[in-house]
C-alpha cells in the first residue's frame, strides 16, 4: 500500500509522523507524497484557528488522494472527535495513544472498509511513555529525538494537557542509546524536542532530570550538536547553566517561554515564575553561554489585559534583550479556565497589541544578526531554498544562507557573515575543509 504522513503544528508532531512513517516503511509499504491508499494526519489542536488548519489539510489530502483512506490522529483527534466526524471526510479517528497500532488499523480497514473499527482505546490516555523510533524527518538535515510527552502544568489558557495527558518520559539508556544510533547513521545534529520536556523524568523511578540527560547525551555523542526545545523558564538555573555550559556540542541557544512580562497577567495565566526569575535566568545563560541566542513567546491580550500591563511587557522584553520573538494574539480555546475568564479583550486591540510587540521584536532581532557581522562561524548545510541559495545554522538558532555552490547537504563549513537580509544572515564560504 501507499502511505502518506502530513503533520501539522509542533515538532512533536513532526517527529511522530516520521516515525510512523518508518514502522510502515518496516511494514513493507511505501511513502509518497500523492495518489496514496492511505493518508494519516498527526493534527494540531493548541488553538481554535489550529482546528480550522486541520480540516482545510484533510480537504487538501482528500483532494490529491480521491481514493485514500483518512485516519486522523494527534491532538484534534484527541479533543474534538465529533468535529472530525462532522465533516465526513474522516475515516478513522484515533488520538494520542497507540500509534504504533494505526499502521494496522488502516491495513485491516483498507481490506474491510464496511468493518468501521472502534477507535476510542485511542483516546484512554497513555500512562507509559510510547517509544518510537528517532531520526531525520523527509527532506531535513537535523534528526529530532523525542524524550517526553504529556505535560502537568495546566496553564489557564493551555488546552495541551488535556490532549497529551500527563508527563512520560524516555527511560535515560534509551534516550543515550537512540542519540548514539543516530550518531553511527551521519546524523549530526539532534533536536531533543518533547511536550514539556523541563519536565523529563520526573515520571521516572530514579528521577533522572533534564540536566542529567543533556549532559549525558552530550558526552555519548560528543562531535554530534545537541539543540533543546523550548525549555519552561525556571529550568535555567545555575546548576543547568554551571553542568551544561561545559559541552562544546551544546548549542548556546535557548527559547524560554515567558507569555507575559507582568506579574499579574503571568499569575491569571497560572505560570509558576515571575518576571524577576526569568529575567535572573537569562543573566545566568549569558555569563555561563557567551552572545547566547534568547528567544521567547508571548501571548498578548490575555483576559483582562490592562493597557498598564501589555506595557509592562513592553519594557520587559526590552530588558531581557531577546535575540527573536514569537508573539500570538490570545486565542480563546474551548475547555479551558481561559475561555470562561470575564473581560475577555477586543479582537482590534490584540492585532495592535502583536504588531507593536512584534516591531519590537523584529528590531531586537536585526541588532542580534548585524552582531554576527565580520564574524566566521561553523554552518551545519541543509539545504538550498527557491533562489538557489544554500541555506544552514551556525551554533545559534538563525538561518544562515550562501550564494556559494560548494556546499553539500549534512556538511560544516565555515562562513563568514557579510550582511544581514530580513531575518537571516548572508555569508561566504571560508575554507571548505574546515568542520565543527
Amino acid at each position: 500500500m501507499n502511505f502518506c504522513f502530513f503533520a501539522l503544528g509542533c515538532k512533536v508532531n513532526l517527529f511522530e509522523s516520521e516515525a510512523l512513517s518508518k514502522l510502515a516503511e518496516q511494514n513493507g509499504h511505501k511513502i509518497v507524497d500523492k495518489m496514496a491508499d492511505v493518508c494519516v494526519l498527526n493534527s494540531c489542536t493548541v488553538t481554535s484557528t489550529s482546528d480550522h488548519k486541520n480540516i482545510r489539510a484533510i480537504r487538501k489530502l482528500k483532494k490529491l488522494n480521491p481514493n485514500a483512506i483518512i485516519a486522523v490522529a494527534g491532538c484534534m483527534a484527541q479533543i474534538e472527535p465529533e468535529k472530525l466526524k462532522e465533516s465526513g471526510l474522516v475515516d478513522l479517528i484515533c488520538g494520542t495513544s497507540d500509534r504504533k497500532e494505526i499502521i494496522k488499523l488502516c491495513e485491516d480497514f483498507w481490506i474491510d472498509k464496511n468493518s468501521i473499527p472502534d477507535t476510542s482505546h485511542f483516546r484512554a490516555g497513555q500512562k507509559l511513555f510510547e517509544q518510537l523510533p528517532s531520526g531525520v524527518p523527509r527532506g531535513r538535515t537535523r534528526a529530532l529525538l523525542k524524550i517526553q510527552d504529556g505535560c502537568d502544568n495546566y496553564c489557564t489558557y493551555c488546552i495541551i494537557p488535556y490532549a497529551r495527558g500527563h508527563v512520560r518520559s524516555l527511560q535515560l539508556n534509551d534516550a543515550i542509546n537512540a542519540a548514539i544510533d543516530l550518531a553511527n547513521n551521519d546524523v549530526k545534529e539532534i533536536v531533543l524536542t518533547g511536550i514539556e520536556i523541563s519536565s523529563y523524568g520526573r515520571d521516572l523511578a530514579d528521577k533522572p532530570d533534564l540536566v542529567n540527560l543533556i549532559d549525558s547525551i552530550c558526552k555519548a555523542v560528543p562531535n554530534v550538536r545537541i539543540r533543546l526545545g523550548s525549555l519552561e523558564p525556571r529550568t535555567a538555573d545555575e546548576r543547568f547553566c554551571k553542568v551544561l555550559s561545559v559541552h562544546s556540542n551544546l548549542m548556546p541557544h535557548f527559547h524560554l517561554s515567558l507569555q507575559s512580562g507582568c506579574d499579574s497577567v503571568l499569575k491569571r495565566m497560572k505560570r509558576k515564575y515571575s518576571a524577576q526569575t526569568f529575567f535572573n535566568n537569562t543573566e545566568l545563560l549569558r555569563k555561563y553561554f557567551p552572545n547566547c541566542s534568547i528567544t521567547t513567546d508571548i501571548i498578548v491580550g490575555f483576559p483582562d489585559e490592562t493597557d498598564d500591563e501589555f506595557a509592562q511587557t513592553m519594557d520587559f522584553v526590552k530588558k531581557c534583550n531577546f535575540s527573536a520573538l514569537h508573539v500570538f494574539p490570545y486565542s480563546r480555546r474551548n475547555g479551558t479556565i481561559a475561555a470562561n475568564m470575564p473581560n475577555q479583550i477586543d479582537e482590534q486591540i490584540k492585532k495592535q497589541r502583536a504588531n507593536t510587540l512584534k516591531n519590537l521584536g523584529y528590531k531586537l532581532q536585526e541588532n542580534y544578526l548585524k552582531s554576527f557581522i565580520g564574524q566566521t562561524l561553523p554552518v551545519l548545510w541543509e539545504h538550498q531554498d527557491a533562489d538557489g541559495l544554500w541555506c544552514g545554522h551556525a551554533q545559534y538558532n538563525f538561518i544562515v544562507k550562501t550564494n556559494d555552490k560548494h556546499c553539500f547537504k549534512n556538511q560544516y563549513h565555515n562562513a563568514k557573515i557579510i550582511d544581514v537580509k530580513d531575518d537571516y544572515l548572508i555569508s561566504s564560504l571560508v575554507n571548505l575543509t574546515d568542520k565543527t
